[in-house]
């Protein structure tokens, strides 16, 4: 059985892990399921993305590059099954999601995992080696099995070949306080919110985006993979 998988923020308390798919996972917490399927009692009215198109291309998008993940450097995905008729991933994980287990504390993350930063950066040099731009970053995007980190949600990944989309593409994938934090950042990398962006330009924001979410030397080292 299983049901909807939050994350517990402290003096907020339970929030929806994702805003795109619904989250679930087993009482045991050995298998996570992305379900691509706008479910509202989970999202509770907040739902980012509700055409049904959008969702489809998300869960191939996810498919696509989690496949390549597994493919190319397996150590560092989980292993998972497709349910493609229900438009369901099921993950092997191994208790709670990275930022779950800290506490959602950024302060906490070298007792969860004292190598984390060095293993984070490693999955960061696998996507750029397969020319991917992951903009799902946040430490809720990775488990930990076997004290390695897991990457998750690659629903939110481009290849470089592809076409360049602007942050107006894509705001739907991003919640409304990042949005907050991405503004803040317009004139300083000379962005425009509506228009197309070089991958790399991307790269800088959404990073420069997450440093509420971890510690600033680790930014600096992401921002030079």
């Amino acid at each position: 059985m299983y049901n909807y998988y939050y994350n517990n923020v402290p003096g907020i308390g339970l929030c929806r892990n994702n805003l795109i798919y619904t989250s679930l996972a087993n009482k045991e917490l050995t298998k996570f399921v992305q379900w691509y399927y706008n479910d509202g009692e989970y999202h509770k009215g907040q739902n980012q993305v509700v055409d049904p198109l959008l969702m489809e291309e998300k869960f191939y998008r996810e498919v696509k590059y989690l496949s390549l993940m597994s493919q190319k450097y397996p150590q560092h995905v989980p292993s998972f099954t497709i349910d493609e008729d229900n438009r369901k991933i099921y993950l092997d994980i191994d208790g709670m999601d990275f930022w779950n287990r800290a506490g959602c504390i950024t302060n906490n993350y070298d007792s969860v995992l004292p190598d984390w930063q060095d293993q984070m950066l490693e999955i960061i040099k696998a996507h750029k080696s397969l020319g991917l731009h992951k903009y799902s970053m946040h430490p809720s995007s990775y488990f930990v099995v076997d004290s390695k980190l897991k990457s998750i949600n690659y629903f939110f990944t481009y290849h470089k070949d592809e076409s360049l989309v602007s942050i107006a593409d894509v705001e739907s994938h991003i919640h409304s306080n990042r949005q907050d934090e991405m503004r803040k950042q317009l004139e300083k990398f000379g962005i425009e919110w509506n228009k197309p962006q070089p991958w790399d330009t991307m790269d800088k924001l959404c990073w420069n985006s997450f440093r509420n979410n971890y510690p600033e030397d680790f930014i600096e080292k992401a921002l030079n993979v």
